[in-house]
Protein backbone atom coordinates (compact mmCIF):
# COMPACT_ATOMS: atom_id res chain seq x y z
CA UNK A 1 0.00 0.00 0.00
CA UNK A 2 2.91 2.27 0.00
CA UNK A 3 2.69 2.96 -3.75
CA UNK A 4 -1.09 2.40 -4.34
CA UNK A 5 -0.11 3.79 -7.97
CA UNK A 6 2.39 0.45 -9.43
CA UNK A 7 -0.78 -1.69 -7.18
CA UNK A 8 -3.44 -0.20 -9.29
CA UNK A 9 -1.12 -0.55 -12.73
CA UNK A 10 -1.00 -3.59 -11.66
CA UNK A 11 -4.17 -5.08 -10.99
CA UNK A 12 -5.41 -3.20 -14.35
CA UNK A 13 -2.65 -5.34 -16.13
CA UNK A 14 -3.43 -8.54 -14.88
CA UNK A 15 -7.40 -8.03 -15.35
CA UNK A 16 -6.47 -7.55 -19.17
CA UNK A 17 -4.07 -9.94 -19.49
CA UNK A 18 -7.05 -12.40 -18.11
CA UNK A 19 -9.21 -10.70 -20.27
CA UNK A 20 -6.97 -11.55 -23.24
CA UNK A 21 -6.50 -14.98 -22.84
CA UNK A 22 -10.37 -15.69 -21.69
CA UNK A 23 -11.28 -13.76 -25.20
CA UNK A 24 -8.93 -16.61 -26.66
CA UNK A 25 -9.62 -19.19 -25.34
CA UNK A 26 -13.59 -19.01 -24.89
CA UNK A 27 -15.19 -15.58 -26.97
CA UNK A 28 -13.73 -16.00 -30.01
CA UNK A 29 -16.57 -17.75 -32.51
CA UNK A 30 -14.38 -16.96 -36.02
CA UNK A 31 -10.86 -16.53 -37.03
CA UNK A 32 -8.21 -13.97 -35.77
CA UNK A 33 -8.21 -10.50 -35.05
CA UNK A 34 -11.86 -10.47 -33.50
CA UNK A 35 -13.27 -8.02 -30.74
CA UNK A 36 -12.89 -8.53 -27.05
CA UNK A 37 -16.56 -8.11 -26.80
CA UNK A 38 -19.41 -9.02 -28.97
CA UNK A 39 -20.35 -5.87 -31.39
CA UNK A 40 -23.60 -5.03 -32.34
CA UNK A 41 -24.72 -3.01 -35.70
CA UNK A 42 -24.96 0.65 -35.20
CA UNK A 43 -28.66 2.01 -34.16
CA UNK A 44 -30.34 2.43 -37.63
CA UNK A 45 -28.79 0.25 -39.58
CA UNK A 46 -29.89 -2.59 -41.85
CA UNK A 47 -28.28 -5.90 -42.90
CA UNK A 48 -29.84 -7.43 -45.54
CA UNK A 49 -27.93 -10.56 -46.11
CA UNK A 50 -29.28 -11.83 -49.43
CA UNK A 51 -28.17 -15.95 -49.66
CA UNK A 52 -27.95 -18.31 -52.81
CA UNK A 53 -31.63 -19.61 -51.32
CA UNK A 54 -33.05 -15.97 -51.47
CA UNK A 55 -32.28 -15.43 -54.81
CA UNK A 56 -33.42 -18.58 -56.30
CA UNK A 57 -36.95 -18.45 -54.39
CA UNK A 58 -37.32 -14.48 -55.87
CA UNK A 59 -36.42 -16.29 -59.38
CA UNK A 60 -39.00 -19.07 -58.92
CA UNK A 61 -41.90 -16.74 -57.39
CA UNK A 62 -40.98 -14.59 -60.90
CA UNK A 63 -41.08 -17.65 -63.23
CA UNK A 64 -44.55 -18.53 -61.89
CA UNK A 65 -45.64 -15.06 -62.13
CA UNK A 66 -44.56 -14.68 -66.19
CA UNK A 67 -46.18 -18.41 -66.33
CA UNK A 68 -49.54 -17.13 -64.97
CA UNK A 69 -49.34 -14.59 -67.09
CA UNK A 70 -48.39 -16.13 -70.14
CA UNK A 71 -51.38 -18.69 -69.48
CA UNK A 72 -53.36 -15.31 -69.86
CA UNK A 73 -51.81 -14.28 -72.73
CA UNK A 74 -50.25 -11.19 -71.26
CA UNK A 75 -46.58 -12.34 -71.11
CA UNK A 76 -45.18 -14.32 -74.05
CA UNK A 77 -41.05 -13.46 -73.17
CA UNK A 78 -38.68 -16.08 -71.58
CA UNK A 79 -39.80 -17.82 -68.55
CA UNK A 80 -36.61 -16.95 -67.01
CA UNK A 81 -37.45 -15.72 -63.26
CA UNK A 82 -36.05 -12.22 -64.01
CA UNK A 83 -37.94 -9.34 -63.16
CA UNK A 84 -37.09 -6.77 -66.65
CA UNK A 85 -39.00 -4.27 -68.53
CA UNK A 86 -40.77 -7.23 -70.45
CA UNK A 87 -42.55 -8.65 -66.90
CA UNK A 88 -43.46 -5.40 -65.39
CA UNK A 89 -45.27 -4.29 -68.89
CA UNK A 90 -47.16 -7.56 -68.59
CA UNK A 91 -47.99 -7.07 -64.33
CA UNK A 92 -49.03 -3.35 -65.76
CA UNK A 93 -51.65 -4.68 -68.56
CA UNK A 94 -52.77 -7.40 -65.87
CA UNK A 95 -53.78 -4.86 -63.69
CA UNK A 96 -55.26 -2.61 -65.78
CA UNK A 97 -57.12 -5.07 -67.64
CA UNK A 98 -58.55 -6.78 -64.24
CA UNK A 99 -59.35 -3.33 -62.88
CA UNK A 100 -56.93 -3.68 -60.02
CA UNK A 101 -54.56 -1.59 -58.01
CA UNK A 102 -51.60 -4.02 -57.59
CA UNK A 103 -47.52 -2.97 -57.16
CA UNK A 104 -45.92 -3.51 -59.91
CA UNK A 105 -43.62 -6.25 -57.88
CA UNK A 106 -43.25 -9.74 -57.21
CA UNK A 107 -45.24 -11.20 -54.66
CA UNK A 108 -47.11 -13.95 -53.76
CA UNK A 109 -50.22 -11.60 -53.63
CA UNK A 110 -49.82 -10.96 -57.15
CA UNK A 111 -49.43 -14.65 -58.08
CA UNK A 112 -52.70 -15.33 -56.33
CA UNK A 113 -54.41 -12.64 -58.36
CA UNK A 114 -53.08 -13.16 -61.24
CA UNK A 115 -54.34 -17.13 -61.14
CA UNK A 116 -57.30 -16.22 -59.59
CA UNK A 117 -59.09 -13.75 -62.26
CA UNK A 118 -60.24 -14.64 -65.14
CA UNK A 119 -59.21 -11.84 -67.21
CA UNK A 120 -57.60 -13.18 -70.11
CA UNK A 121 -55.64 -10.26 -73.26
CA UNK A 122 -57.16 -9.62 -76.38
CA UNK A 123 -55.62 -11.55 -79.04
CA UNK A 124 -53.25 -9.35 -81.01
CA UNK A 125 -53.52 -8.68 -84.95
CA UNK A 126 -51.16 -10.70 -86.99
CA UNK A 127 -48.51 -8.07 -88.72
CA UNK A 128 -48.73 -10.86 -91.72
CA UNK A 129 -44.77 -9.99 -92.47
CA UNK A 130 -45.83 -6.49 -93.40
CA UNK A 131 -42.95 -4.49 -92.56
CA UNK A 132 -45.33 -1.10 -92.31
CA UNK A 133 -47.22 -3.26 -89.82
CA UNK A 134 -44.08 -4.39 -87.66
CA UNK A 135 -42.68 -0.51 -87.40
CA UNK A 136 -46.11 0.73 -86.31
CA UNK A 137 -46.63 -2.42 -84.24
CA UNK A 138 -46.60 -1.41 -80.50
CA UNK A 139 -42.96 -1.91 -78.88
CA UNK A 140 -41.95 -3.42 -75.30
CA UNK A 141 -39.28 -0.56 -74.95
CA UNK A 142 -41.59 2.28 -75.84
CA UNK A 143 -43.82 1.39 -73.69
CA UNK A 144 -41.71 0.79 -70.82
CA UNK A 145 -40.41 4.27 -71.95
CA UNK A 146 -44.06 5.97 -71.97
CA UNK A 147 -44.54 4.30 -68.25
CA UNK A 148 -41.69 5.62 -66.63
CA UNK A 149 -41.86 9.45 -68.29
CA UNK A 150 -45.62 9.03 -67.08
CA UNK A 151 -45.01 8.11 -63.43
CA UNK A 152 -42.07 11.00 -63.20
CA UNK A 153 -44.32 13.49 -63.97
CA UNK A 154 -43.35 14.26 -67.98
CA UNK A 155 -46.61 14.18 -69.72
CA UNK A 156 -50.26 12.42 -69.36
CA UNK A 157 -49.06 9.77 -71.74
CA UNK A 158 -51.01 6.88 -72.31
CA UNK A 159 -48.72 4.08 -72.60
CA UNK A 160 -49.44 2.44 -75.95
CA UNK A 161 -45.63 1.01 -77.02
CA UNK A 162 -46.54 3.21 -80.32
CA UNK A 163 -43.99 6.29 -80.47
CA UNK A 164 -45.99 9.99 -81.01
CA UNK A 165 -46.19 13.07 -80.60
CA UNK A 166 -47.03 12.68 -77.02
CA UNK A 167 -43.97 10.69 -76.00
CA UNK A 168 -41.61 12.72 -78.67
CA UNK A 169 -42.97 15.77 -76.35
CA UNK A 170 -41.84 13.95 -73.08
CA UNK A 171 -38.69 12.85 -73.84
CA UNK A 172 -37.81 16.39 -74.94
CA UNK A 173 -38.74 18.16 -71.43
CA UNK A 174 -36.66 14.68 -69.80
CA UNK A 175 -33.61 15.56 -72.10
CA UNK A 176 -33.99 19.00 -71.01
CA UNK A 177 -33.72 18.21 -67.42
CA UNK A 178 -31.48 16.23 -67.97
CA UNK A 179 -28.97 18.39 -69.37
CA UNK A 180 -29.12 15.88 -72.41
CA UNK A 181 -28.97 16.58 -76.04
CA UNK A 182 -32.50 18.01 -77.13
CA UNK A 183 -33.89 15.37 -79.53
CA UNK A 184 -37.08 14.13 -78.87
CA UNK A 185 -35.99 10.18 -79.97
CA UNK A 186 -35.14 7.26 -78.33
CA UNK A 187 -31.85 6.65 -77.95
CA UNK A 188 -29.00 4.82 -75.98
CA UNK A 189 -28.46 8.03 -73.27
CA UNK A 190 -31.91 8.34 -72.80
CA UNK A 191 -32.67 4.50 -72.13
CA UNK A 192 -29.83 5.00 -69.97
CA UNK A 193 -30.79 7.55 -67.78
CA UNK A 194 -34.49 6.64 -67.66
CA UNK A 195 -33.24 3.34 -66.10
CA UNK A 196 -31.49 4.37 -63.52
CA UNK A 197 -33.92 6.73 -62.65
CA UNK A 198 -36.55 3.86 -62.24
CA UNK A 199 -34.36 1.42 -60.60
CA UNK A 200 -35.26 -1.41 -63.83
CA UNK A 201 -34.54 -2.00 -67.04
CA UNK A 202 -35.96 -0.37 -70.41
CA UNK A 203 -34.86 -3.13 -72.66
Amino acid sequence: MQHPRQFVGIVLAAAATATIFINALFLQHGPHPAPIFATRPPVGATVHPQSAAAVQSRMRLVGDIQRALAHKGFYDGAVDGIWGAETDAAVRDFALAAGLKIASQASADLLRAISASSVRAAAKPLAHNDPIARLLAPSTQVLAIQRALSDFGYGQIKPTGVYGADTRAAIKKFERDRNLPVTGQISEPLVRALAAMTGRPLE
